[in-house]
């Protein structure tokens, strides 16, 4: 039996995702979410050679381009 004090009391969290993840998780196309990025319009990071978006930066970005219902 596992000793309760022996599991971790945190939870791992993902803090940032691929462009190809961040446009499945949106449910838009990679195109749309690379030109995104090339305008400047949703932040990203660049470790290496790996880009990264963060899910900060991602909800930011739906934030900005949520419209009212029925536009």
């Amino acid at each position: 039996m596992t000793n309760v004090t022996e599991i971790p009391n945190y939870i791992p969290q993902v803090l940032a995702v691929s462009p190809n993840e961040a446009a499945r998780l949106c449910s838009i196309g990679r195109t749309t979410l690379y030109a995104a990025l090339s305008s400047g319009e949703l932040k990203s990071v660049k470790i290496g050679t790996r880009r990264l978006i963060t899910l900060d930066a991602l909800r930011e970005w739906l934030k900005r381009n949520e419209t009212p219902a029925g536009e």
